[in-house]
């Protein structure tokens, strides 16, 4: 299924791989989109639409398996704060449906910031666009098409544990 993300790619010569599964209405867990693909979690990265104190709209890509740390975006974007936007304006902002949200020809361009993990692995798994369809690429060519600034932007596990 070529979407909008793999014309993206396609039109920079980015190599990369289509990988489909069966997806329930539901459903929008990146650890079950992981299972699914045959990938561990944390290779496969989610998109999330965030907007900042200073009412710009980013692209945080974070690992499936890991929680957005909005403090730490926030720094990355040089902004006082930083929250998700409301689900209703992901598609008239991105031109993609919840689950299927990728920076990837996205209908504007806008700041994309990822987690630094997303350089720990030979392969990563993004939204090509549409659920239920995924696209696996080199990390660098992912940076490279994205312009992704690199941070840490997640809750650090041990925090987290001992929190709840």
């Amino acid at each position: 299924m070529k979407t909008n993300g793999a014309r993206f790619l396609d039109s920079l010569g980015i190599a990369y791989e289509i990988r489909e599964y069966e997806v329930a209405p539901e459903e929008f867990s990146a650890v079950v989109v992981a299972e699914k693909i045959g990938l561990p979690a944390e290779q496969v990265f989610k998109t999330l639409l965030c907007t900042t104190s200073d009412r710009e709209h980013v692209f945080a890509v974070i690992p499936g398996d890991a929680e957005l740390d909005f403090k730490k975006l926030a720094a990355a974007a040089g902004a006082r704060k930083a929250e998700m936007v409301s689900l209703k304006e992901v598609q008239p902002l991105t031109g993609y449906v919840r689950g299927g949200v990728t920076v990837f020809g996205a209908k504007k361009e806008f700041a994309v910031y990822a987690d630094e993990t997303l350089e720990l692995f030979d392969v990563i798994s993004v939204s090509a666009g549409a659920r239920g369809v995924q696209m696996v690429l080199a990390p660098g060519d992912y940076l490279r098409a994205s312009k992704a600034v690199v941070a840490d932007l997640t809750k650090d596990a041990r925090a987290a544990e001992h929190s709840g």
